[in-house]
């Protein structure tokens, strides 16, 4: 593509070079920077493009994109081109889109946002619409799938992929009959335009909890990086359960469609779900349900396709040895912690819950999560998520704040790996672990350092290790 071809209706002042060439991608990344590449020097929320503009004209950026006209240009090459435009972020998003020849508007794409659940949603649609026939893609946390197969993983465990990399993959997927998209949009990724230049047939709003205040500063931004959802979708579909969702659905000019605990679309309808647990993942089950309808499906056409959903990986997924029932699952709000201890107390079996919060976030979410886990647990193992640059003791006297007055017992393990240790060896047959916050994630972040650490993994290796004491 000519750079005059993807500029031209975009507002912008060429500030020196030439449009007149030919550009080979585009990228925010120095380190993607390929021959002919165009170069956004996007600032971020902990870096400034603008300090890695020679590294990327050493890596064969020829065009410079920036929304700040602060730039020393006297240690630019002439025959690089500048560029100066409004916002990047808005402009790598119409740009990739655009470079890519916007697939988007090629599929039928259903985004999905809520504090908690969309990565179970998504995959709940996609298994629905694969079992009606369609080609079907989900783009979330977990990984990119074709057809329930994970192809790739997203780079850093995005929830919502960045535009540079999600139009690419709409083509890809279009070159290979792929006719469905589901994807989950996170707060985060609207509010940095993600999906800004990605049309959607539905949007679902599942739930609005407490997560990701900090990063938005507040509960009113947080809520309204997920209406951003709003405008880019063609139909809606809302937890009418949800009181912060139900107002948003009464603010639309065209009804959504509501599913709710005692109806989808108003139909009246007791039960949907067969083969998952918990009250959580029947309103997962009904909102995956919901987004079909939208598509025009009828209750009728897939109701029979009900008993093909499963749970994706790190949520509620079940390892059992000698008589022990272990849980891993993402639950990493209170919301979601209190969601899957309801669903697993059910049972009346004896509970173990392992359980930690993230470092540099959301610290008002710690007390509330471990007055949850007190009030459903029979016993509470704290320990350290992704503590980030925090001092894992320091979130841990958090957590406790919200567990006085409770009778269960606490025990504190900052390690990881000896916290599910310890909860698998005192275990009994008949009783249940529950291992929180984590679910399918690969890494630990501890200060700087990102080293492996699978949650299932560690349940293993602990029941080998069990066994091997007897």
């Amino acid at each position: 593509m000519l750079l005059s071809e993807l500029l031209k209706d975009w507002p912008c002042t060429i500030l020196q070079g030439s449009i007149r060439r030919t550009i080979d991608g585009i990228t925010e990344s120095s380190k993607r920077v390929k021959k002919n590449y165009v170069f956004v020097a996007k600032k971020g929320v902990k870096t400034d493009g603008m300090i890695f503009i020679e590294k990327a004209i050493t890596n064969g950026a020829k065009t410079l994109v920036i929304d700040r006209d602060n730039l020393d240009r006297t240690r630019i090459p002439e025959e690089i081109t500048v560029v100066l435009i409004p916002d990047s972020s808005l402009f790598i998003s119409y740009a990739s889109a655009k470079f890519s020849d916007n697939p988007a508007e090629e599929l039928c794409i259903i985004g999905i946002t809520g504090t908690n659940g969309k990565t179970t949603v998504s995959h709940f649609t996609g298994q629905l619409l694969k079992e009606l026939g369609h080609k079907t893609a989900v783009i979330g946390t977990t990984g990119l799938y074709i057809d329930g197969k994970l192809t790739e993983t997203i780079r850093n465990s995005m929830t919502t992929m960045p535009a540079e990399q999600l139009h690419p993959f709409l083509r890809k997927c279009i070159k290979q009959q792929v006719t469905h998209i589901v994807l989950e949009a996170s707060s985060i990724g609207l509010s940095t335009n993600r999906l800004a230049h990605c049309p959607l047939t539905v949007g679902v709003f599942l739930n609005i909890g407490m997560d990701h205040y900090a990063e938005h500063g507040g509960r009113q931004p947080y809520i309204d990086a997920k209406k951003l959802l709003i405008p880019l979708a063609d139909q809606l579909v809302m937890n009418e359960d949800d009181e912060t969702c139900r107002a948003i659905g009464e603010e639309l000019t065209t009804p959504p469609i509501y599913f709710s605990s005692r109806h989808i679309h108003g139909t009246q309808q007791k039960k949907v779900l067969l083969a998952n647990q918990g009250h959580h993942n029947e309103m997962n089950a009904r909102a995956a349900i919901g987004a079909l309808m939208a598509l025009g499906y009828s209750l009728r056409a897939i109701t029979p396709h009900l008993h093909a959903l499963r749970l994706p990986t790190g949520r509620l997924e079940k390892y059992e040895e000698a008589g022990i029932e272990v849980y891993v699952d993402y639950a990493h709000t209170p919301d979601a912690l209190q969601a899957v201890l309801e669903a697993l107390s059910e049972s009346s079996k004896r509970l173990i819950t392992v359980f930690g919060c993230g470092g540099g976030r959301d610290r008002q979410k710690r007390p509330q999560m471990g007055a949850v886990a007190a009030h459903y647990s029979s016993h509470v193992i704290l320990t350290s998520d992704n503590p980030r640059m925090e001092d894992p003791s320091q979130i841990i006297v958090d957590i406790l704040a919200g567990m006085a007055g409770f009778a269960t017992p606490v025990e504190i393990f900052i390690d990881r790996h000896q916290a599910i240790q310890y909860a698998v060896t005192q275990a009994q047959p008949g009783e249940i672990v529950l291992i929180a916050g984590k679910g399918h994630e690969q890494i630990q972040q501890i200060e700087n350092q990102t080293t492996h650490f699978c949650d299932m993994e560690e349940v293993k290796k602990s029941f080998c290790n069990r066994n091997a004491k007897k």
